[in-house]
């Protein structure tokens, strides 16, 4: 098949300081089975030779190829929205890409297969997916979870099931992320879960890793499956971080209420009244509006999180 009949697909990375390992990045991407994309790279004021190495791949592949923008300097997190919700970009499918990982060749062929299968142009999807967790010199070190639940919104209140470096979204996705905007939030890839299950729509889950997800002691966000990731979270929930970050998620989707669901109205609805209520009632509301992580130890965690006044 001709690649012009394919989907075509806008790649969004986000960039600051990553001089390191970039090229290598780049290099993946131009390796991937799927040639029908468009890279659009938005560098988030670095101070070293990442726009450098950017622009080299640049001149190589072409202006209509790679696109460079100055981002909003705001953090990882709005750099990617801005892309999301720039109503000019516009594709049949769209990407995520951090600037340290190495996809795997066929990441992108795997991610349109799903949705050529389910292709129902006016149904928000997203596609993410595991991934195999090596160090800076790309020696595995192990794989993300397999989550095995269904996704649901009640599970997307309160976790976020797969990095943004994994995640694929069709038009619908990116419609939707622009009528929302650039709202203050947690993750840019936690949002996308919550937006798409909390509007009706489907997050598909990939239990097979689409990328090398680097660990190294300049990344912003790091893999979540240690047992010292495990100790981090329970201390996320005592020391209250856990709870302002469902504060600032829970003020973001208030704000874009009339985009979800009934369904979803009423379980954001009874979350924020468990967060304000009494010790019972607490408990009581957590059994009605049915929240749930994916593994019985994230659960467990959440319960406490609840009887102590943390969620």
């Amino acid at each position: 098949m001709n690649q012009k009949d394919t989907p075509h697909i806008c790649i969004l990375m986000s960039i600051y300081n990553g001089e390191r390992f970039l090229a290598e990045q780049l290099q993946s991407i131009e390796d991937q089975t799927h040639k029908n994309w468009r890279l659009v790279i938005s560098d988030d004021g670095s101070s070293d030779n990442t726009l450098a190495f950017a622009k080299q791949f640049q001149s190589k592949w072409g202006n209509d190829r790679l696109e460079i923008r100055q981002g909003p300097q705001q953090g990882f997190c709005q750099n990617f929205l801005s892309m999301a919700c720039d109503t000019q970009i516009r594709a049949d499918l769209y990407a995520f890409s951090d600037q340290d990982d190495v996809w795997m060749a066929d990441k992108l062929s795997r991610a349109v297969a799903y949705f050529d299968e389910n292709n129902e142009s006016h149904l928000p999807r997203a596609y993410g997916s595991r991934t195999q967790i090596v160090d800076k010199a790309l020696n595995p070190l192990g794989f993300s979870p397999e989550f095995t639940l269904p996704r649901s919104f009640r599970n997307a209140l309160v976790q976020s099931i797969s990095g943004g470096n994994t995640q694929v979204f069709n038009q619908a996705t990116k419609e939707l992320l622009e009528q929302a905007g650039s709202q203050k939030v947690v993750s840019h890839d936690w949002w996308l879960y919550q937006i798409v299950e909390g509007a009706g729509g489907i997050f598909y889950y990939d239990p097979n890793p689409s990328l090398l997800y680097r660990q190294h002691s300049n990344a912003i966000v790091g893999a979540n499956s240690s047992f010292r990731a495990r100790i981090d979270r329970i201390f996320y929930v005592l020391n209250g971080r856990f709870k302002n970050w469902n504060s600032i998620n829970y003020t973001a989707l208030c704000n874009i209420r009339h985009l979800l669901t009934k369904d979803s109205q009423d379980i954001l609805d009874i979350f924020g009244t468990l967060r304000g209520a009494h010790f019972k009632d607490r408990i009581r509301l957590l059994e009605v509006c049915g929240l749930y992580r994916q593994t019985w130890q994230g659960t467990l965690s959440l319960w406490l999180a609840t009887m102590i006044n943390k969620v």
